[in-house]
């Protein structure tokens, strides 16, 4: 963290340019991953949230605190559970003669002093970023500065403030190394100099989780570790964790993952590398865990957050085969039994992937997913997972269209992408599927003989007059300038699903991939956004 004195060397860096982009207000719940391409300010307006970069560092942030990110980290806002936090992004470039130059010397959290021109300032800024118009965006240029003057001039000055956050950083990181020792909250607490109660209130508002659950969360990461790098007894795996009793651990550890450590180890007898994220969709449908897959913090941010740590090949998740030489590299160096992947290969990319290790494909666009699962199955000898899966899909799925033809009845449905300044119907076959083959919606007659991700105007959207509109927006700035613009306009505010607040935001994650566990996923998702139901 930085005072205002850090900054005095900036009047040698003369002249020095910030370039105001962009701002917007978060207040539908979850932040969707980012890939941020500018320096960003994320201020909350009311409530609070937890904000992680690269779906890692997480952090609880307040009204009395702002974060600034630094481009090329994925930034991601989770609401707490129950809470719509109002969160304001402001994104700015920092360059010198029209070149970008250095780093911002102020970045990561800084404790402010609450006070409501900040948020006056964030407003104005998104009222400035949403009007379209030039001489807007050079009074947004000015309150820029104000705000980072602001931040600067209003930093809190509260020691002890400073020495709680430092004490909860050094008491966590003294976990993360000393986690296989016999640790308590009293032990903790003795620490930070505090007591075990206060202690443990300052951890959870910090982290989000106690203090042993985080123990137990890290000792179980850690077990998972050296039960995949050799054949090491439990029992001795429990106790290098910091667990004297084997089957205490084999509680905790089935707690943690759903399942035991003998059913763990079982499901990963064979090295399989998932070359795709659709079928890491498919294996993880059969309860079995990849040695490797592609991961990546936005383009695949669900797996990557939930199974990094237990995927010990991390592939590259960057678009779609964007790093295929790079990938096959990797796989080079391991000793992986079988690679799955889907037809969606450069040749050469084919024939080096079988110069590794047998290569089965999957077809991607000849075969629907329950199909694809089918042969995915077969070719890891577990059939019979498939079926039993698929039933249980098929058992669901009835119960939430009977709930959805209840609630809805013959209100029809349209689903939309936006990137940039165009939009597309049925972005996808998975979405198509899903909502009107699954669950049986309507979608509206105007949109009958239109094809899957065919372009088409907000005006022919509006002539379709939906009851529920499902958006997906790409998280890019210029998609997100023009999504900012759109919700000024008339046309758009008149629109059916705008007026009666039936306007569904859906991230691209599940939403656009094809699989099992992604179709899953999306079941969920509609069933909390039309039944309040969140699974």
């Amino acid at each position: 963290m930085l005072y205002a004195q850090d900054f005095e060397h900036i009047s040698t860096m003369n002249p020095i340019l910030i370039h105001f982009r962009s701002a917007q207000l978060i207040q539908d719940g979850d932040f969707e991953p980012r890939l941020l391409t500018s320096y960003c300010v994320v201020a909350v307006k009311q409530s609070e949230c937890y904000l992680s970069l690269d779906l890692q560092k997480e952090c609880r942030l307040t009204p009395d605190a702002v974060y600034i990110a630094a481009p090329g980290h994925t930034l991601a806002i989770h609401p707490e559970t129950g809470r719509k936090p109002h969160v304001f992004l402001i994104e700015f470039d920092l360059g010198q003669g029209g070149q970008a130059d250095g780093a911002f010397p102020l970045t990561g959290e800084t404790p402010v002093r609450y006070d409501l021109r900040m948020i006056q300032l964030c407003e104005h800024l998104c009222e400035c970023s949403q009007s379209g118009k030039g001489i807007e965006w050079l009074h947004g240029q000015s309150l820029l500065y104000e705000l980072l003057y602001w931040i600067l001039t209003h930093r809190s000055q509260s020691q002890e403030s400073l020495d709680s956050r430092a004490s909860m950083e050094r008491t966590k990181e003294y976990i993360d190394a000393n986690y296989s020792d016999s640790l308590s909250l009293e032990q903790l607490a003795q620490m930070a100099g505090i007591s075990p109660k206060y202690y443990g209130s300052l951890f959870k508002k910090r982290f989000g989780k106690t203090a042993i659950d985080y123990l137990t969360e890290v000792r179980i990461h850690n077990a998972k570790r050296i039960m995949m790098q050799s054949d090491v007894r439990l029992k001795d795996v429990a106790f290098k964790v910091g667990y004297h009793d084997e089957f205490y651990f084999s509680r905790m550890f089935k707690r943690e993952v759903g399942v035991s450590p003998t059913a763990y180890l079982k499901n990963r007898k064979h090295k399989i590398a998932a070359y795709s994220a659709p079928v890491l969709g498919q294996l993880l449908t059969l309860n079995i865990m990849p040695y490797a897959a592609p991961l990546h913090p936005k383009w695949t941010s669900y797996y990557y957050d939930k199974y990094r740590s237990e995927i010990p090949l991390h592939l590259s998740g960057f678009r779609t085969n964007e790093n295929w030489e790079a990938n096959l590299e990797t796989l080079s160096g391991s000793d992986v039994n079988f690679i799955i992947t889907t037809d969606q290969l450069h040749p050469l990319e084919k024939e080096r992937l079988e110069h590794i290790a047998p290569v089965h494909t999957i077809p991607l666009y000849d075969e629907t997913w329950r199909e694809q699962l089918r042969r995915t199955a077969r070719i890891v000898g577990a059939s019979d997972q498939a079926e039993a899966w698929l039933d249980g899909y098929e058992r669901k799925t009835a119960v939430v269209r009977e709930k959805l033809q209840d609630l809805i009845r013959e209100e029809s449905v349209l689903i939309v992408s936006q990137f940039k300044d165009a939009y597309h119907i049925y972005p996808t076959r998975g979405m198509k599927e899903v909502i009107y083959g699954d669950l049986q919606m309507k979608a509206p007659a105007e949109a009958e003989g239109y094809a899957t991700g065919q372009k088409l105007s907000l005006q022919q959207i509006a002539a379709m007059d939906a009851d529920h509109l499902f958006l997906n927006i790409c998280q890019e700035t210029e998609t997100l300038q023009h999504w900012a613009q759109i919700q000024t306009t008339a046309l758009w505010r008149n629109l059916k699903a705008v007026r009666t607040n039936k306007v569904h935001l859906i991230s691209s994650d599940p939403w656009r991939e094809y699989s099992a566990y992604a179709s899953e996923r999306m079941m969920n998702d509609l069933d909390h956004h039309l039944c309040g139901n969140c699974t």
